[in-house]
């Protein structure tokens, strides 16, 4: 990929670097990676690079667009390559793990709020949150430990 994601920084004006390219690539082999999974990812090709430089470069092409960082509530901040098209997400309730949902009607905001309070609203997000297939095989039924006890009528 590193190929391609040189045109991509020369087309938006950033200087190509091994550290853009690294956190690019590692990004791309893992979408919603939070800063600690791209610092291992970019580590792998460059085993000296720095926890600033990754920051900053994770700044730097979130600013130009080339990455979205996203931040679920209750989690730390991910990253991923699709940008632009105003998709959500849905993040497990149990380990965090976090898939792209396409927006379910049409382009963007796709929702349409009861009231702009006189914004400009051009984009939309949408945090869908439940148990990943992983998880919910993991969790044991619900057992009744004791017989439900009717209530008699008088």
């Amino acid at each position: 990929m590193t190929g391609q994601h040189d045109t991509v920084l020369r087309s938006s004006g950033l200087r190509v670097t091994k550290p853009r390219l690294a956190v690019l690539d590692a990004v791309h082999a893992h979408p919603h990676a939070d800063t600690a999974a791209v610092l291992a990812g970019v580590r792998l090709a460059l085993p000296n690079v720095s926890h600033q430089a990754v920051y900053d470069c994770l700044s730097a092409l979130t600013e130009a667009g080339l990455l979205r960082r996203i931040q679920p509530a209750g989690s730390v901040a991910r990253y991923e390559l699709r940008v632009g098209d105003n998709h959500h997400h849905v993040v497990c309730r149990t380990c965090g793990e976090v898939a792209d949902v396409d927006c379910s009607v049409g382009a963007a905001p796709c929702l349409t709020p009861t009231t702009d309070h006189g914004f400009v609203i051009d984009e939309a997000e949408v945090v869908y949150w439940g148990t990943c297939p992983t998880c919910s095989s993991r969790t044991a039924p619900l057992t009744q430990t004791a017989p439900i006890m009717k209530k008699e009528s008088r």
